[in-house]
């Protein structure tokens, strides 16, 4: 990439951040000048979410405060449009397992034929973190595991007073 292209977007719901998506945003700010982190205000995918946008753009925002480059932000269009809207000309996505591939390449698919001019990038999750799911993430809160590696602290403590149950 030419130096005045290195912002990329790094879309997503975040309901709730997890350590593996911030091990993706913290490997993709070394790769570029500016990532932009681009919550969804209305997932259409997952349907409602647990946290309102603000709450998860605060949640993420809190974690990367150290990370310079790292700005972010709710959004409610689509992505490639976001994208060009904020000068990107990659959007970065994260792939766990071969069940996440099928999805992603017919989500690039869709981008490119929107914007061919903005290349999906897509991060290998490191192996400490390819298990894990917001939704797996929800559902252990919601009958009292421990959540405490799997996301910031911030999270954990939110999620168990939204959701959680006590162990007995």
């Amino acid at each position: 990439m030419a130096p005045d292209n290195r912002i990329a977007v790094c879309p997503g719901s975040y309901d709730p951040v997890t350590n593996g998506h911030l091990d993706i945003i913290r490997r993709a700010s070394a790769m570029f000048d500016r990532v932009i982190v681009a919550v969804v205000n209305l997932p259409t995918r997952k349907g409602g979410t647990l946290f309102t946008a603000e709450e998860r753009v605060a949640f993420i925002s809190n974690a990367t405060a150290a990370l310079g480059n790292v700005q972010v932000e709710p959004f409610s269009v689509l992505t490639v449009d976001f994208a060009r809207a904020h000068g990107a000309k990659a959007i970065i996505r994260g792939l766990r397992a071969i069940s996440d591939f099928e999805y992603e390449l017919e989500l690039d698919q869709l981008n490119r034929a929107q914007a061919p001019e903005i290349e999906s990038v897509y991060l290998m999750a490191s192996a400490k973190y390819s298990f894990i799911r917001s939704s797996g993430v929800k559902e252990l809160a919601t009958f009292g595991g421990r959540i405490d590696e799997l996301v910031p602290e911030e999270v954990a403590v939110a999620l168990q007073e939204r959701i959680g149950r006590r162990r007995n």
